[in-house]
C-alpha cells in the first residue's frame, strides 16, 4: 500500500477491534503481564490508566495530534491502534505483538471471538455545516439532490453516507464505509461553526462463527491487505479526495 494513502488528510489513523461472545475476566494481574510483554516491545508505551467505565489502556504519550501507538482492554472488547500513523507497516508490527500474546496472557478462548475488525480513518477539518457540504459533494448529481438541495431546504441537517458489502459468499468477511459529519443545529442555527473533522471511516469486519483457519495475527494481516487496497482504489479517490478537494474551495 501507499504509506501516503492519508496525504490527502489532516489526520490518519488506524485502529482494531477484538470483540468477545462473552464478557472476559479482567484480573489485574494477568494484564499487567500482557502490557509489560508488549511494552517491552514498544518502550514508549507506558502510559497506564484505567477509566471511569473500568476499562484499562496503555498508550504513548503525545500531545493533540501527535502520533502515538494505544492498547485498550474492556470485558467485551480488546482494542488497539495508531494515531497519525508515519508507516502503515508500524500497524502490522503492532497487531502482531498484540495477537500474538494476547491469547496467552488474557487466556483468550477462540470460541469467544465474536469478529475483528480493522478501521483506517481519514480526519478533514472543516469550519461550516458539513451536512450541507456532504449533500454538495456527494449527492448533488444524485436523484437525492431533489430532497437534500430542493427548493424547499433551509438547511441540510443529515447527509452522512453509510455503505455496507459482504466480501464473500458467507458474508462473514464485510467492508463498510462511511462519512461522520459533527455538526450540530445549534451551530446552524447560530451561524457560527466550531472547526471540527469530518470523518471518512473503512472498515474491514471477520466475523469468527466460521471456519477460519487462521490464526488472529494472520487472519488481521489478510484484513489489513483488504483494507489497504479498498483505501486505495476505492475510499481515497471516491471518498477522500473529492471532499478535500470541496474543502479546499471553500478555503
Amino acid at each position: 500500500m501507499n504509506n501516503h494513502v492519508g496525504a490527502a488528510c489532516d489526520e490518519f489513523y488506524v485502529n482494531s477491534r477484538l470483540h468477545f461472545k462473552l464478557e472476559t475476566a479482567q484480573e489485574q494481574e494477568p494484564v499487567l503481564r500482557f502490557f509489560e510483554r508488549v511494552t517491552k516491545a514498544f518502550p514508549t508505551m507506558r502510559k497506564l490508566r484505567q477509566r471511569e467505565d473500568g476499562c484499562v489502556i496503555l498508550e504513548e504519550e503525545g500531545p493533540g495530534r501527535s502520533s502515538r501507538r494505544w492498547l485498550r482492554i474492556d470485558p467485551a472488547t480488546m482494542r488497539f491502534g495508531y494515531y497519525a500513523v508515519p508507516d502503515i507497516e508500524e500497524i502490522r508490527v503492532l497487531a502482531g505483538v498484540i495477537l500474538e500474546h494476547a491469547p496467552y496472557y488474557l487466556n483468550l478462548s477462540e470460541l469467544n471471538y465474536d469478529y475483528l475488525e480493522v478501521l483506517y480513518g481519514f480526519d478533514l477539518d472543516y469550519r461550516g455545516n458539513h451536512d450541507q457540504l456532504l449533500a454538495e459533494t456527494f449527492w448533488a448529481d444524485h436523484p437525492f439532490a431533489s430532497l437534500l438541495l430542493g427548493e424547499e431546504t433551509t438547511h441540510v441537517i443529515e447527509s452522512q453516507p453509510y455503505l455496507g458489502v459482504a466480501l464473500n459468499p458467507e458474508c462473514d468477511l464485510q467492508a463498510y464505509a462511511e462519512v461522520k459529519s459533527r455538526t450540530s443545529t445549534f451551530e446552524i442555527r447560530n451561524g457560527e461553526f466550531d472547526e471540527a473533522p469530518i470523518s471518512i471511516y473503512l472498515t474491514v469486519r471477520q466475523y469468527w462463527g466460521f471456519d477460519i483457519g487462521t490464526s488472529l495475527v494472520e487472519t488481521h494481516r489478510k484484513m489489513m491487505d483488504i483494507a489497504d487496497e479498498l483505501a486505495g482504489e476505492k475510499v481515497v479517490p471516491v471518498l477522500v479526495n473529492p471532499l478535500a478537494h470541496a474543502i479546499a474551495g471553500r478555503l
